[in-house]
């Protein structure tokens, strides 16, 4: 068990951690370049445990002991004890969840690892904002998707907003990027993979007609809020697929649009 420590002084070289966290230019260089990352909240800090993170440090406020005693009585890592203002003071927001963990990370796999048994995949292009890509990792977890694919310019899934969108679902999901980009896509290919651009292009055919389901293995494709899939991608795809719309409405946000999609590849 580790004891909590009172700490109340917000430069103590033992919240290093968790300095400036909305700093997200600063926290997407050095989280990786460190092999950490942030865990906010009692459910994703547990969820981080069980899924074989180790910890190196939690900070808590008071009224979240009792809430968090389990994992305080099984931690090997220290555990600080911050009021409330200091934990805003260090972090640059109120956290108002109480409990943040810094994590530390595993090595990343490669796409070949994560596609080996796999079946249904997601191929994330040019995904940068974390709330969208913790969505996707959300829905790929919650419908049964097997593996996340990232081109190299893809968000970090375990940057801190996109896990606590994910609500700890980028843990239970295996991911991998592929590099060089599109280049890399042969890799998913040549794993029996049939590619399916996702894209409001009129030359696409309706998902239910392409019917995704029945496919050995589907790889599901979808590009950046906005821009979409670019050129070079969907002209590596093995096939353009469309979520029909109705009422003048062209596409649906890229998280909406990954939840259909994964419900229809895995659907029956």
């Amino acid at each position: 068990m580790s004891e909590p420590s009172i700490v109340t002084d917000p430069a103590d070289p033992r919240l290093a951690d968790y300095t400036g966290l909305t700093d997200v230019e600063l926290r997407r260089r050095r989280e990786p370049a460190e092999g950490l990352f942030i865990a906010e909240g009692e459910k994703v800090i547990r969820r981080a445990l069980d899924a074989g993170y180790r910890m190196r440090s939690m900070l808590l406020t008071a009224k979240w002991l009792g809430v968090m005693a389990e994992v305080i009585e099984a931690a090997e890592a220290p555990v600080h004890l911050v009021e409330p203002a200091l934990a805003e003071q260090v972090t640059g927001y109120h956290v108002h969840r109480g409990a943040l963990a810094s994590m530390e990370r595993k090595p990343l796999p490669q796409a070949a690892e994560v596609l080996a048994g796999a079946r249904r995949v997601a191929v994330l292009e040019g995904l940068v904002d974390h709330t969208n890509l913790g969505a996707i990792f959300r829905s790929a977890a919650a419908l049964g998707m097997d593996a996340v694919l990232l081109s190299p310019d893809c968000a970090d899934p375990l940057y801190r907003r996109a896990v606590k969108t994910s609500m700890g679902a980028v843990f239970a999901v295996p991911y991998a990027r592929l590099d060089p980009w599109p280049a890399a896509l042969d890799t998913v290919r040549a794993a029996g993979f049939q590619l399916l651009a996702l894209t409001p292009a009129d030359h696409a055919v309706d998902l239910a007609e392409a019917a995704p389901h029945r496919l050995e293995r589907a790889a599901l494709m979808l590009g950046a809020e906005g821009d979409g899939l670019t050129r070079h991608a969907l002209a590596a795809a093995d096939r353009a697929v469309r979520i029909p719309m109705a009422h003048g409405i062209d596409s649906l946000n890229v998280g909406a649009a990954a939840a259909v999609a994964f419900y229809a590849v895995t659907a029956g």
